[in-house]
Order: structure tokens, then C-alpha cells, then sequence
């Protein structure tokens, strides 16, 4: 159980920090953000609204409880991170451009995987 817990905090952590760091440039509107989107083809007003939805998410997976919010907050960011992976590989870039978002994808799939490994071993409270 112990061992569950800290798998899964350190996945969520990781994945949480992650996707916050790219979450606060896209809210701020920072020109490196706007560049990447203009790059990829896509426009430039969608940077904030995914910055604050990442925000959003990342706050879901970090508050205990709300399990359905958390199912969806996963959903959101694993999304995010394939779409993102895909629009950059379509566009010609080099592995190295794209891999990061890939390995993202593998730690939140790990976190995702620990936290219901980490919700079967704990009994379930009538609410």
C-alpha cells in the first residue's frame, strides 16, 4: 500500500509539474508559445484557453477526491500531449522535437494506472 502511494505521487508530481510548466507560458501568452502554434498552423487565440484548461486539469489530479473530475482531467492532458506530439511529428520536426511529449505520456499513463492501483487497495467510504 505504502510503496502504491509513493509510485503514485511521485508519477503524479512529475506529470502535475510537467504539465503545469507548459500550462503557465500558454496563460501568460508568452511569444514562445504563440511561435510554436503559429508554426504548427493553428491559432494563435486557442494558447490561453489551453493554458488555463491545463491549469485546470493539473489541479484536478492534485486535489484528493473528485474521482470522475480526475477521469476527465486525464482525458484533457493525455489529449493535450498526443495531440500536440502528433501535430509536431506532422509538421516534419525532428524526434527530438516530439519524443519529450511522448515520454509525458508514459509517466501520466504510469501515474493514471498507479492511482487506481492506489484506489483498489483502499476501502471504500460511503459518501
Amino acid at each position: 500500500m505504502k510503496k502504491t502511494k509513493i509510485v503514485y505521487w511521485v508519477l503524479t508530481g512529475l506529470f502535475a509539474f510537467a504539465m503545469l510548466g507548459s500550462a503557465i507560458p500558454d496563460i501568460m501568452v508568452a511569444p514562445m508559445a504563440v511561435q510554436g502554434f503559429k508554426e504548427i498552423g493553428y491559432p494563435a487565440y486557442l494558447v490561453p484557453f489551453l493554458g488555463v484548461a491545463k491549469l485546470l486539469g493539473v489541479i484536478a489530479l492534485l486535489v484528493p477526491g473528485f474521482p470522475r473530475v480526475k477521469e476527465w482531467a486525464y482525458a484533457g492532458l493525455f489529449f493535450d500531449l498526443l495531440g500536440a506530439a502528433y501535430s509536431v511529428y506532422s509538421i516534419g520536426k525532428p524526434l527530438t522535437d516530439w519524443i519529450p511529449m511522448l515520454v509525458l505520456l508514459l509517466i501520466g499513463a504510469g501515474s493514471y494506472r498507479f492511482y487506481h492501483k492506489k484506489n483498489q487497495l483502499q476501502p471504500v467510504s460511503a459518501i
